[in-house]
């Protein structure tokens, strides 16, 4: 398909500033836990009103017979590569790999971007990569051409892996001594530019465990871009245009989450990337469609959700559209007291931080 998917906008008195907290620095986790499900989890049930301490592994003890999971199985890759001008050293160039537009062509982040103008020409790798710019896209990213030896590499992904460097976000700022613990134990398919973090918690032995209780794990697939985590600049919510990701959602997953919801089970999302396909692929009455395409799809208080029963998710930076996104899916000021309760807690924030149900 070739429509992106966006939701009807609503309007809002909320402004940014209302998502806004105060973070201690040292709750900004800057390693995974030693073991993934260690983690702790926050249980925030919503018709209760209650919030319960628990550890990720407890998660099981949530989960009903007939419930679906549903899970982002996106892979992250090695997408930041450094390099510099061709001909000049002296001229270095910092690339983001945003998504694939075609054949060895790519949306990217540029640093500097002023510097990148068309037929500009990078090397990479001491020059077994090479990248010319072809085009200004949304937002300033440019469209690159990368050409290198097709004899000696089957792909670009081979040569990411020999020189590209995984993707941590700005705010952990140590060292991650494993690559893997970047990715969920699930992830499958290339190509996203950051993990769905919610996913981070689970080990092979959980899913076992959750498996063997009844309940249904049904992967979807967004490559995580810059639409999940560019901030917001707009002070109005509905003034906020999210970048494109691609989805898709295949039939067997489809046909098992609307088995399961017809069966009485609940629809639980992993991550707020699966909670976006979902909702841009469900029908008014919640029917869940295979599909894949584009979706552009912001989520915020206001919004009135078609399928999603309960979500799983990690703690998200203060205005961020994430935290827009589970505050509309419970309330705004239930959801900042949540916040404030796991800082006072002492809870551990962001990708490798600590874990939220929401039920």
């Amino acid at each position: 398909m070739s429509e992106v998917i966006r939701n009807e906008q609503v309007q809002t008195e909320l402004r940014t500033s209302d998502f806004f907290y105060d973070l201690p620095e040292e709750q900004i986790a800057q390693h995974p836990m030693e073991k993934r499900d260690t983690s702790r989890l926050m249980v925030v049930d919503r018709e209760a009103g209650t919030l319960t301490h628990k550890h990720f592994y407890d998660i099981i003890d949530y989960l009903n017979e007939n419930d679906v999971l549903v899970i982002n199985d996106s892979k992250v890759i090695p997408a930041r590569l450094y390099g510099h001008v061709e001909g000049r050293e002296d001229a270095p160039i910092e690339l983001l790999l945003l998504r694939q537009r075609g054949n060895d062509t790519w949306e990217t982040l540029v640093k500097p971007g002023k510097r990148a103008r068309i037929g500009m020409r990078t090397v990479y790798g001491g020059g077994i990569l090479t990248g010319e710019v072809v085009d200004i896209v949304e937002e300033g990213n440019r469209l690159i051409k990368f050409t290198y030896d097709t004899k000696k590499y089957a792909n670009i992904y081979d040569i990411l892996a020999e020189i590209g460097l995984m993707p941590l976000p700005p705010y952990i700022t140590e060292q991650l001594r494993d690559n893997s613990r970047y990715q969920t134990v699930y992830a499958r398919e290339e190509g996203s530019a950051a993990a769905p973090t919610a996913g981070l918690h689970f080990t092979p032995e959980l899913l076992e465990r959750i498996r063997a209780k009844g309940v249904a794990i049904a992967p979807v697939m967004l490559h995580v871009g810059l639409g999940t985590f560019r901030p917001v600049k707009a002070d109005k919510l509905e003034e906020h245009i999210m970048h494109t990701e691609f989805f898709s959602v295949s039939e067997e997953s489809a046909r098992i989450i609307n088995e399961r919801r017809r069966a009485g089970g609940r629809l639980i999302c992993v991550g707020t990337t699966s909670c976006r396909t979902i909702e841009s692929v469900a029908t008014e009455d919640g029917e869940i469609r295979a599909m894949s395409g584009d979706t552009g799809i912001f989520i915020y208080p206001g919004y009135r959700f078609k399928a999603v029963d309960a979500l799983i998710t990690n703690f998200h930076l203060p205005e961020s559209t994430l935290l827009m996104l589970v505050s509309a899916f419970y309330n705004r000021e239930k959801m900042m007291e949540a916040y404030h309760t796991a800082v006072e807690e002492g809870y551990r924030f962001f990708s490798f931080g600590d874990a939220m149900f929401i039920q």
